[in-house]
């Protein structure tokens, strides 16, 4: 959906333009989303998770997990995930040249930042658009709630599977093996 308040459609071309001053720019079927800094405690939630994702990776040498990457979808799809996990195969097709993914990888995770407008743009938005393109899983961790939303693809679309809590196991058949009690997230 392009802005509502400018009618303007952003591309990726479009951020290049943009100054870097700490905030996040995304942009979702040509929308721009503009972000501050994640909170210290998002942070840490988001480096938890992807330290539990690269135990596992190093034991089972299936893939890499990475924070906050680039993931260029299309001209008009662009954003910065908190967490991805690619396997080694598709890592390996899904990398340019500037080291961006530029495909789906099998897991992203998204740490909630507070606010309506943030929560609607992962549960709807990013949804949407890690539905659209093929991601396997996609994980929403809730920091001020102690909770994990997984979202697994169900006949081409991502719907909402489970939701864990502190005292519950995170397990997942993209990630053969994997196991973290939930409240190690947080």
């Amino acid at each position: 959906m392009a802005n509502p308040t400018t009618g303007v459609r952003w591309t990726v071309a479009d951020l290049e333009v943009l100054p870097e001053d700490g905030r996040r720019y995304e942009i979702i079927d040509g929308e721009l989303f503009v972000t501050r800094a994640p909170h210290w405690k998002h942070q840490n939630v988001a480096v938890k998770i992807v330290t539990a994702l690269e135990n596992w990776s190093v034991q089972s040498g299936l893939g890499e997990p990475a924070i906050n990457p680039g993931l260029v979808f299309s001209e008009t799809d662009s954003v910065i995930p908190d967490v991805v996990w690619a396997s080694h195969e598709r890592l390996e097709a899904m990398l340019d040249e500037a080291g961006h993914l530029v495909a789906a990888p099998e897991l992203v995770v998204e740490v909630l930042s507070p606010g309506e407008k943030n929560e609607r743009r992962d549960k709807e938005a990013k949804l949407k658009l890690y539905s659209t393109y093929g991601v396997l899983e996609y994980w929403i961790a809730d920091r001020n709630q102690r909770k994990v939303e997984v979202y697994r693809r169900d006949r081409g679309v991502l719907k909402l599977t489970l939701t864990l809590f502190a005292s519950d196991e995170l397990t997942s058949p993209v990630l053969l093996g994997f196991q973290v009690q939930v409240s190690q997230f947080f």
